[in-house]
């Protein structure tokens, strides 16, 4: 098998992984059948995955609400946080606006969030 094909071989690589994970762990010498298996269905799924459920950037409100969520902040503390006004951050959190560059910055060093996903690349 070069490549699964549709949701049914999905599906029972998917139990054989399992399977083979109760059998192999890390003292499982790399030459032993069970080992070579698990790694070459895995790479068969992770590939299947990739291109039948692939996992989208975040986008820059969404990012906005995570960090505003686990640091319990509110708009106005966000604003007062990265020293701009409450309906910047609106703008922003609705996406009526993007951030300038000097935003941008700001935004990324001090909710540590990458600089590609404040800026949208």
């Amino acid at each position: 098998m070069t490549r699964i094909e549709n949701e049914i071989q999905y599906e029972a690589a998917m139990k054989r992984i399992d399977e083979l994970l109760v059998v192999v762990n890390d003292e499982t010498p790399d030459d032993d059948v069970r080992n070579v298996e698990l790694i070459l269905l895995s790479n068969l799924v992770a590939d299947y995955e990739d291109e039948h459920y692939p996992i989208k950037k975040p986008t820059l409100i969404e990012v906005l609400k995570l960090r505003m969520f686990e640091m319990g902040l509110t708009q106005s503390a966000l604003a007062s946080l990265l020293g701009m006004n409450q309906s910047k951050i609106s703008e922003l959190i609705s996406g009526k606006s993007e951030p300038t560059l000097k935003q941008a910055r700001v935004i990324s060093q001090k909710l540590n969030i990458s600089p590609a996903i404040v800026l949208g690349v």
